[in-house]
């Protein structure tokens, strides 16, 4: 009995498959193909590259794990970026498949191919079909899921001043204005030092040397025994430089001194010392060179490209290799007329103070000019809103709603990451400041950009 249930079942079991074959041969053709399509379109659908699964703006093109181990998402070429509100690429036309006119690079950069290509990563070139091109107003329409996953920012132009920083090198040096050099105008004979150091600092008013000078006793006896008329012999005596209390102190004793206390006459460090206890010096001779060094010179050179945006009263930041830590205030006072034919550079003064004393003549310094910042603001944008092709630059104008025209600028001055635009832009206008590349490349911004792109015609 067992073995004949056993035949039973093999028989209906082989009812049951022709009865399903005959039933699959006798469905419609329109069934069946739609039953088997969308399987086939699944396989059918060609990756053009692989994305980032959280939205960030990587691609590959090859499968790959993001840092959290999770794989990479495949675009689809039906899934590329279009121009309409929906997203979607625009569907064939009635008529028949879309033309391509041209295929462009995967990774938005500027190059086309009339023919199929692949990008030296290996991925695909992009088809372009008709109809995908921009309006007349050329401007590109980017979806705005697409710009905000993509980090699109942008800024208002603005009012502002520019100050670009110039760089160069300088060395301190004495302050021409704040030497004094200590001579006689008279022939005489040093009997005793009272500064005999170089380097030693003195006092305005403080005795240098003593001296004997047969002039200036001539004129004392002409004081004191010429009568009643005293201007005459006061005046020889101002005249040869004696001081005012010498003058002062023959009057009142009524003695002809026999030697004179020379006073300095300025406060400062003698930097040079020329003569010697015992030594006759001559009329003119240079004794003592005295120096302020309560404010210095520094002479920075400056490149001669930037020599123009340079003036008088332009504020510099002084950084001495001593005293890297600090920062030293100062501003220009002059502009030497000549280049040096050598290195092609100016010589620029720099007044700093040094009331401590710590600058020393000849250190190296390193200046950072803040050219620009006593100019008026000017209409600037953000340096990273800048396409430059080289020849031309262009920045993307937000129009909202995701539109965005790529308009030609004529700049001007740079710093402090900004740039002055001459020509091109109004203030209050939205400019594209980062993901520039991004708009590119997911818009076809090429097209765009044609007349960018192409060279100037001749003039």
């Amino acid at each position: 009995m067992p073995r004949f249930g056993c035949l039973i079942l093999l028989a209906l079991g082989m009812t049951a498959g022709a009865a399903g074959g005959y039933w699959y041969t006798r469905l419609p053709t329109g069934v069946l193909a739609s039953a088997i399509a969308p399987q086939s379109a699944a396989a059918d659908r060609k990756i053009l590259y692989y994305r980032d699964p959280s939205g960030a703006p990587y691609w590959s093109a090859e499968p790959k794990k993001d840092a959290e181990g999770r794989d990479y998402l495949p675009v689809y070429e039906d899934e590329e970026i279009s121009f309409e509100p929906g997203g979607k690429k625009p569907a064939a036309t009635a008529g028949g498949p879309r033309k391509i006119l041209y295929y462009r690079n995967p990774m938005g950069l500027p190059d086309t191919s009339p023919v199929p290509k692949k990008d030296w990563m290996g991925m695909d070139y992009i088809p372009v079909y008709e109809g995908e091109a921009q309006g007349d107003d050329n401007t590109v329409k980017v979806s705005l899921d697409r710009v905000q996953r993509s980090g699109v920012r942008t800024e208002a132009v603005e009012a502002r001043v520019v100050v670009r920083p110039i760089r160069a090198v300088g060395t301190l040096m004495h302050d021409d204005s704040r030497l004094t050099v200590v001579t006689m105008r008279s022939d005489g004979f040093i009997e005793d030092l009272f500064v005999n150091r170089t380097g030693q600092h003195v006092q305005a008013g403080e005795p240098l040397f003593r001296i004997y000078s047969p002039e200036i006793q001539r004129a004392q006896i002409d004081l004191l025994y010429g009568g009643s008329s005293q201007d005459g012999p006061i005046q020889r005596l101002r005249n040869l430089g004696v001081p005012e209390s010498h003058i002062s102190a023959v009057q009142q004793s009524r003695k002809n001194l026999r030697t004179v206390d020379w006073l300095a006459p300025a406060s400062g460090d003698v930097i040079e010392k020329r003569v010697i206890n015992g030594q006759f010096v001559r009329a003119g001779d240079e004794l003592y060179r005295i120096a302020d060094h309560s404010q210095l010179w520094i002479m920075a050179d400056v490149a001669e490209t930037d020599l123009p945006a340079i003036k008088i009263g332009t504020r510099g930041k002084v950084t001495v290799r001593a005293y890297a830590a600090e920062l030293i205030e100062g501003e220009v006072t002059f502009i030497y007329p000549e280049l040096r034919a050598e290195t092609r550079t100016a010589r620029v003064r720099i007044e700093v103070p040094n009331h401590d004393g710590r600058l020393k003549i000849d250190m190296y310094a390193d200046v950072v000019f803040e050219a620009g910042a006593s100019e008026q603001p000017v209409i600037a944008i953000p340096a990273s809103a800048v396409i430059d092709s080289g020849t031309r630059q262009v920045v993307l104008v937000a129009r909202g709603e995701g539109r965005f025209e790529p308009r030609p600028v004529k700049l001007g001055r740079r710093g402090d990451g900004y740039v002055e635009v001459l020509d091109g832009i109004s203030k209050g206008e939205e400019v594209v400041t980062a993901a520039t590349f991004l708009i590119d490349a997911e818009s076809n911004l090429r097209a765009a950009l044609q007349a960018f792109t192409q060279p100037e015609a001749p003039k």
